[in-house]
């Protein structure tokens, strides 16, 4: 079983950047998929961008250029940089890694952009 931890969100202005953080109790080479998920108020759970250990990642249309991805396998962290901020991107944002068909999900990070 594993544990996953967010961090990094907040408060910031449209046009603005922020890089989440998401500290995984297991080595992250383990999962066959990691990626991030976003919620917004009123809304269901979709998906930022996954990243499978095959090497495909697929991203939303709406981060794409944007949005990146990456990890640290020595820290055992996955990594959301966000650049360009949008009011339209505020949300409560999940990290999640699958392991065995078997979905694990951080307790989430709010993400406000606004002026």
């Amino acid at each position: 079983q594993a544990r996953l931890v967010e961090s990094g969100g907040g408060l910031v202005q449209p046009g603005g950047s922020l890089r989440l953080s998401c500290a995984v109790s297991a080595s992250i080479f383990t999962f066959s998929a990691l990626g991030w998920y976003r919620q917004a108020p009123g809304a269901q759970r979709e998906l930022v961008v996954l990243a499978t250990r095959g090497g495909i990642t697929t991203y939303a249309d709406s981060v794409k250029g944007r949005f990146t991805i990456s990890k640290d396998n020595a820290k055992n962290t996955l990594y959301l940089q966000m650049d360009s901020l949008k009011p339209e991107d505020t949300a409560v944002y999940y990290c999640k890694a699958t392991f065995s068909a078997q979905d694990y999900w951080g307790q989430g990070t709010q993400v406000t952009v606004s002026s």
